[in-house]
Order: structure tokens, then sequence, then C-alpha cells
């Protein structure tokens, strides 16, 4: 099962679009957004997802109750207060916005997928081995502004792999 992971997109509705683009191309089967989407009209451009969508709120998403709203009534996917727990494809994946809590969920033998956002900078990265292989995934900024690089990930649970697209 591909899923495709975005974040910080803060309001960038031309970033957003090329990574639902992406996304759709890919074929992914969900979206997980880990957090700043920041205002209630980026939902616009996430109508054209062909998958559905679960993302938690980041510390710049400010009218949270309208932001929530506004995603389930268009119909592009439900949003979770930070962290959100998901079971896919018999894996536990947590998303959380807070890079300070990864080392812990990443120790943690529950969680297979570990995503967060917050620091704009991509990683994928495997800690552990064996049964407590954990994937540690931030897709970067899909707006640019900090880095100057636009970028989302593509999850493949099935080649336990993921894979940074800058665009």
């Amino acid at each position: 099962m591909k899923i495709g992971v975005i974040a910080d997109t803060h309001d960038n509705l031309d970033a957003i679009a090329e990574a639902v683009k992406i996304f759709n191309r890919e074929g992914v089967e969900l979206v997980v957004h880990a957090g700043d989407f920041v205002a209630p009209f980026t939902e616009k451009p996430f109508r054209e997802l062909k998958a559905p969508l679960v993302g938690i709120f980041g510390n710049n998403d400010g009218d949270k109750l309208l932001l929530s709203r506004k995603y389930h009534e268009a119909g592009v996917g439900e949003l979770y207060e930070d962290p959100h727990t998901l079971k896919i494809a018999n894996k536990h994946l947590i998303v959380t916005h807070k890079p300070g809590l990864v080392p812990a969920l990443a120790a943690y033998d529950e969680y297979n997928v570990v995503i967060y956002g917050h620091t704009h900078e991509g990683v994928v990265e495997h800690r552990g081995g064996g049964d407590t292989l954990t994937l540690i995934l931030n897709p970067g900024e899909c707006c640019g502004y900090l880095t100057g690089k636009r970028t989302v990930a593509i999850l493949d649970l099935e080649r336990w792999d993921a894979k940074l697209v800058e665009f």
C-alpha cells in the first residue's frame, strides 16, 4: 500500500495542487498530513485527491474547528489533534507535528512508522532491527518557504520504505 505524506503546506495553494498531482500520479491510497495547513481554504486543492486524507493539527493551525469542518464537509478528509494513530495494512503509524516526541515514539515498540512535520526538513530513517524496525519519516515542507525546496513523501508499506519527492 502506498501512502502520500505531506506537511507544512502553510497556505501555499499552488504547492498543494502540485502535491495532489504527485499523489494521484503515484496512485496513493491514503494521504497523511503532518500539520500546519494554516487556513481553512487550503482544502480546495485537496478536493482533487483521488484518496482520502487524514491529518493532524500543527502549531500554526489557528481555527481548528473551521479547518476540521471545511475538510470534512468538502469530503476531503478528517483532521485530528496531535498525535494521532492509524492502523493500516497491519502496521501501526503515529503522526505528530512535534519533533521532540519522535525519539520516544520511535523507541516505543508499538509503532512501525513515526511521521512528523514542523522542521521543514525531509527525513527517511530506519531505526532498530528485526521485529522492532521503525521507519521515521518527515516529508519536509510542501510550501517551500523556509528551505526553498518543495517536498512530499511516498511511503510504501509493502517495500517498507519511503522516498522524498521534490517538485
